[in-house]
């Protein structure tokens, strides 16, 4: 398999340099994911982003994913005196072997306290931890890990929940394509969300996702939840029929039961009642559509079969903590950055 090529030029004033720290065992998702979302910004608004990305190791040369792709990295070294923008840890089972290297953490410390920002994608975040960078702050990783994360970094705030943290110069994502949905939002931040909305959907990524939202979506949830699939193709209706008629009488005439049968059964294998699991997912979907200003709270409300405005302002602040106002007041505006065309 092709190696991914280090870029091995030393950042420009202008420039925003990204490094990408690799090490032996490296999980290949937890790094080419977000690593395309900043070459792809690159490509796509050529003349307007400057992200310069390359990948390190503390020797430099080819470095062994958990894959059978090797990455072509660059030494640390040669980065000591750059002007660093951000600086990414990604996770793989290589991780806790890596962060025993004192040599390897005493660097990713220095520069990091280098960078305007640094981060961590899954289980990267042990090494961060290692290096001394998660002490009071706010932090996650993959859900298998936080408890282990928080054992071994008990000065480290850890939240099992969302799918990426910012805490001041520090960012960390959850397992795996998280670390898309944290470098699409590096991205907003940089240089507004409409970009990175563009950035998405050249990807066909779902939908750029806010960093509250939780590592579990509703339908993985339910899934888990009804882990022999006695409703699966229940649930699938209701995600296609969001917007309709979702009464238990409804669910359970779809799912051709009697309805106290149905409302007995459901709860015994998801662990919530039908009415409960239609608002999950109902409000799966409004999050989504929130992200959208052209789409009107009213329009969200109609949509997502919340029926009026004020039952959909009660059920999401009962869901975030926060009126749907003002959570799309919270939204980075976006500046208007035109788009490259490749020829």
């Amino acid at each position: 398999m092709r190696a991914f090529s280090a870029n091995q030029s030393v950042t420009t004033q202008r420039e925003r340099l990204i490094l990408f720290v690799v090490y032996p065992g490296i999980k290949l998702l937890d790094i080419s994911g977000p690593l395309q979302v900043f070459v792809d910004t690159k490509s796509l608004f050529e003349h307007a982003v400057t992200y310069r990305t390359c990948l390190v190791s503390l020797a430099g040369g080819p470095v062994k994913t958990d894959t059978m792709a090797e990455l072509s990295t660059s030494p640390l070294d040669d980065f000591a005196a750059a002007e660093i923008d951000t600086l990414l840890v990604c996770g793989g089972p290589g991780v806790h072997a890596a962060a025993e290297d004192t040599e390897l953490t005493n660097r990713i410390r220095q520069l990091a306290l280098r960078a305007r920002r640094f981060g961590s994608v899954c289980t990267g975040a042990f090494l961060l931890g290692k290096s001394g960078l998660l002490d009071g702050r706010r932090v996650t990783t993959h859900w298998e890990a936080c408890g282990r994360l928080a054992q071994q970094f008990p000065r480290a705030i850890v939240e099992s929940d969302p799918i990426f943290v910012n805490d001041g110069p520090a960012w960390s994502s959850a397992g795996v394509t998280a670390g898309i949905d944290l470098a699409l939002a590096m991205v907003a931040s940089d240089y507004g969300r409409k970009i990175a909305l563009e950035v998405a959907r050249s990807l066909v990524t779902f939908m750029v996702r806010p960093g509250d939202q939780s590592q579990f979506s509703s339908a993985l949830s339910l899934q888990m939840a009804d882990a022999d699939g006695r409703f699966g193709r229940l649930h699938d209706w209701i995600f296609a029929h969001v917007h309709e008629d979702l009464s238990v009488e409804m669910l359970a005439r779809q799912a051709n039961m009697e309805l106290r049968t149905f409302h007995r059964q459901y709860y015994a294998s998801t662990g919530m009642s039908p009415a409960k699991a239609v608002e999950t997912i109902r409000m799966e979907a409004a999050l989504r559509l929130i992200e959208e200003p052209a789409i009107s709270l009213a329009q969200i409300a109609v949509r997502c079969g919340f029926g009026s405005p004020e039952r959909f302002r009660r059920a999401f602040i009962r869901a975030t903590g926060t009126a749907p106002d003002d959570y799309r007041k919270g939204l980075r505006p976006s500046p208007q950055i035109e788009r490259h065309e490749a020829a």
